[in-house]
């Protein structure tokens, strides 16, 4: 399926629209789940497994090439996600945050690479499996570490506040905590990219309508305007993409550190 332009039958201009998401099977008599976001998925996944073995599996004291650029993308993850909310059990997580981190962002990408043309994350299903993945870990952490009881009584009942505030408090911290949490950490991740997603696809159709399928005199500069927006929108979806990756793996050091230490 391409998103490059949508027609209606009358040939005039149809804005694209959630449609886009849908892919059928990769192929006739394939599974209806082996479609091409999960085939992009397992391409990513692999990708950063064979990237994160080039860099990391030989290391030289001299890093060079593909070394020297998972260097600096751990660095970057360790410095600004793991250190400021986990302190000194910040290396003992970089291996997940760093794997989330990279893996999302590739998945984000793909959005913006030719023919492939999809960011991954668009599809609620994958940014839900990161958010429940965090989840699980956070809560198994902080009763661990805090025990049952004293979890839940950090969570809910934060000191240093009058007692009748508590009334009302505590049951919005457990929602918050426990719900709504790990429900805007996944549909932040998902509604950005797809948004970002369906922008593009609009103007890259508007582009490829008036100046293609629809040339008029009064289309062509209409036509004109798609495509440089699309080339703006590009450059800005590409620091969206980087931007979700990063604020997804912030989060999820935070929730982490805030099960690993109660006072956090």
């Amino acid at each position: 399926m391409t998103t490059l332009t949508l027609l209606a039958a009358d040939g005039e201009f149809q804005a694209p629209g959630p449609e886009i998401f849908n892919f059928p099977p990769l192929y006739s008599g394939a599974p209806v789940w082996l479609t091409k976001p999960v085939l992009l998925a397992v391409i990513g996944a692999l990708i950063i497994c064979v990237l994160a073995w080039t860099a990391f599996a030989k290391p030289k004291l001299v890093p060079r090439g593909i070394q020297n650029i998972g260097e600096y993308g751990y660095t970057f993850v360790r410095d600004q996600c793991a250190r400021p909310f986990l302190g000194k059990d910040a290396e003992r997580w970089m291996p997940l945050l760093l794997s989330l981190f990279l893996l999302i962002l590739l998945w984000n990408f793909f959005g913006v690479i030719p023919v492939l043309q999809l960011p991954v994350n668009s599809h609620i299903a994958y940014p839900i499996i990161f958010a429940v993945t965090i989840y699980v870990i956070k809560v198994y952490l902080g009763i661990k570490h805090q025990g049952g009881i004293g979890y839940f009584k950090n969570m809910m009942f934060p000191p240093g506040l009058p007692k009748g505030v508590y009334v009302l408090m505590a049951p919005l911290e457990l929602i918050s905590n426990l719900v709504l949490a790990p429900f805007t950490h996944a549909v932040r991740l998902f509604a950005n990219m797809f948004a970002g997603h369906l922008i593009l696809a609009f103007f890259a159709s508007v582009g490829f309508h008036f100046l293609f399928e629809q040339l008029t005199p009064l289309g062509a500069p209409l036509g004109v305007v798609g495509f440089l927006m699309t080339t703006l929108m590009t450059g800005f979806e590409i620091f969206i993409q980087f931007l979700q990756a990063f604020l997804f793996t912030m989060l999820a050091a935070m929730y982490i550190g805030g099960s690993l230490h109660a006072d956090h």
